[in-house]
């Protein structure tokens, strides 16, 4: 790993702040790392206030998009809301959905079938609304680029309000309304939420509209931050009170479905981590075995017995994705061996029984082992679809269009994208991309970069300081956990391989010189390879994020290794 310490704020800047909160210099200067340089955003940033939200229409169209759906309220329309099949699309038809049912008798949901649709609008859906006399449709998550079939929708006499968070191409869909803020005409100040989010400030407006207390929203805060989390975008600004909010109506008032497999899992109090590697999964194993249909069930159903039946069905969904995962890994992994194409730019595999509902999963799990931009590729009726994933620093979306002329059609972001293309096509595709890549892509964006907030001591390291930096939660994009920097270490005797197998590093550290610094307990995931570095008592550097662990009832702080280096 590329070891990259953040330049340190201004010394100056940062004496003031210390003194202003009565914080150590190392808390002010990641503080100011993050903008946080005055008492009144530290304020705003330690206890985020759902009163900083931007008002809802300052969203290009949201006006529009209101009139049109209080205009079905009030003439009792049916209306279908239609998400996409991740968690950020079933999160924001539960959202929408949840909240017209409280206001409309007739609200119907639409998720698109991965396989037999795929990925947003789909003909298959206007044409359910039609045949069920439904002439508007709400689409979150999705519809961005969608023109073709919103002109189609349109023919029938179906009018479309899109919620999406996706980069728009060269022409915006001619619907009622269309909110995206990344939209270039959008003066909406924060760009970054996801779909859910933007679903929720529709409601919001909604609910401003209609003189309703805004309160009554909140109980739809951990939807949007279930979707924050599971869309990886940035926790930052709206992002971070949405998803601090979300948290605590998640640990305090949890829905059926929530409750149902946060019970199943025992955990207690969840994290914005948590959400991303507990609840996410399932919700979005339910799209990608089955349907997306179950994960909406699931997160709009009131009654706690039903809702544990339907956490069970999606707990099955998500063992069976773990096993299909780990081998289409092995064959894509054994695929760019026999091709010999391990020294490539580009990882892309192609394996037409491959299941379409994990080769996303896939693409990550090739990145942590090779670490360049990846696709894979399986048969989805008569084309072939991909999901691409990238590393950091690299756009593949700017990749993929450059591409262009092989690509059927293609969306998503800068590190994650899907794409399908004809299979006359995919040879001459993949040659294309590997040389876009190779002409693109900086050195260093190959070398997976480890970013360290600053250096400290492990005297630094007290029960005030963990309590305090535990504040700075929840952690993510644009906020991520602190990660700290410390050298001249040694180990105390202790140190061995554990797990099963023995993948994983656990000992107890201390400082080479400082007879009087505290010594801590560390693990180090994955990271048993580096044991040998610890032998004879050597001078280490590590870098950590710094975490509390209980066992027999007893909670200590302990060091989440990251990496080490021979000092």
């Amino acid at each position: 790993m590329r070891w990259t310490l953040k330049e340190a704020p201004d010394e100056n800047s940062s004496i003031t702040l210390s003194a202003q909160l009565g914080v150590s210099q190392v808390v002010s200067d990641l503080l100011l790392q993050r903008g946080v340089d005055t008492f009144d955003k530290a304020k705003t940033f330690f206890r985020p206030s759902l009163d900083e939200l931007h008002d809802p229409f300052l969203m290009k169209d949201m006006d529009k998009a209101v009139s049109r759906i209080l205009q079905a309220i009030d003439t009792n329309e049916r209306i279908l809301v239609y998400g996409d099949y991740d968690v950020d699309g079933t999160t924001s038809v539960a959202l929408m959905s949840s909240y017209l049912k409280t206001h409309m008798p007739f609200v119907d949901t639409y998720i698109p079938d991965r396989y037999d649709e795929g990925y947003g609008v789909s003909y298959k859906g206007i044409d359910y609304a039609a045949d069920n006399e439904m002439n508007l449709i709400i689409a979150l998550d999705c519809g961005i680029k969608a023109i073709e079939k919103i002109h189609y929708a349109k023919e029938k006499g179906i009018d479309f309000i899109i919620c999406d968070h996706h980069r728009p191409g060269d022409k915006i869909p001619d619907a009622v309304a269309v909110l995206d803020p990344k939209r270039g005409d959008c003066a909406y100040p924060y760009k970054e939420l996801c779909g859910c989010g933007v679903g929720f400030k529709l409601i919001s407006a909604i609910s401003i509209t209609r003189k309703e207390n805004f309160e009554t929203l909140h109980s739809y805060l951990d939807l949007v931050a279930t979707a924050i989390g599971a869309d990886i975008v940035p926790i930052t600004g709206e992002n971070r009170i949405l998803a601090y909010h979300g948290l605590q109506v998640i640990n305090s008032a949890p829905r059926a479905g929530f409750k149902a497999i946060i019970e199943h899992t025992k955990k207690h109090s969840l994290t914005i981590t948590d959400v991303v590697f507990i609840i996410a999964p399932r919700i979005n194993a339910a799209g990608r075995m089955k349907h997306g249909d179950y994960a909406v069930s699931l997160l709009i159903q009131n009654e706690y017995t039903t809702a544990c039946q339907y956490a069970l069905e999606i707990e099955q969904y998500n063992k069976d994705r773990k096993t299909v995962e780990e081998q289409i890994t092995q064959e894509a992994v054994q695929q760019l061996i026999d091709n010999k194409e391990e020294v490539r730019f580009t990882s892309v595999v192609l394996g037409t029984s491959w299941h379409k509902g994990v080769i996303g999963i896939v693409a990550s799990r090739l990145i942590e082992k090779y670490y360049r931009p990846t696709l894979i590729f399986t048969k989805n009726g008569d084309r072939l679809a991909a999901s691409a994933r990238s590393v950091r620093g690299f756009d593949v979306y700017n990749a993929l269009e450059a591409c262009s002329e092989y690509i059927e059609q293609f969306g998503g972001h800068k590190y994650a994208a899907g794409l399908t293309i004809l299979p006359d096509n995919y040879e001459q595709f993949k040659a294309k991309f590997e040389e876009v890549v190779s002409i693109t892509i900086k050195p260093e964006h190959l070398t997976p970069e480890l970013n360290i907030d600053t250096e400290i001591n492990f005297s630094d390291i007290t029960p005030k300081f963990y309590r305090i930096i535990s504040q700075f939660a929840p952690f993510g994009p644009g906020n991520m956990r602190p990660q700290f920097l410390s050298r001249n270490i040694k180990d105390t005797g202790y140190a061995k391989a554990v797990g099963n197998p023995a993948n994983h590093l656990k000992a107890k550290l201390e400082p080479q010189e400082d007879k009087t610094s505290n010594s801590f307990d560390v693990i180090g995931f994955n990271l048993a390879a580096k044991l040998d570095l610890l032998k004879d008592k050597n001078q280490v550097d590590i870098v950590y994020n710094i975490e509390e662990n209980t066992w027999n009832d007893k909670t200590t702080i302990q060091l989440r290794l990251k990496d080490i280096a021979v000092h």
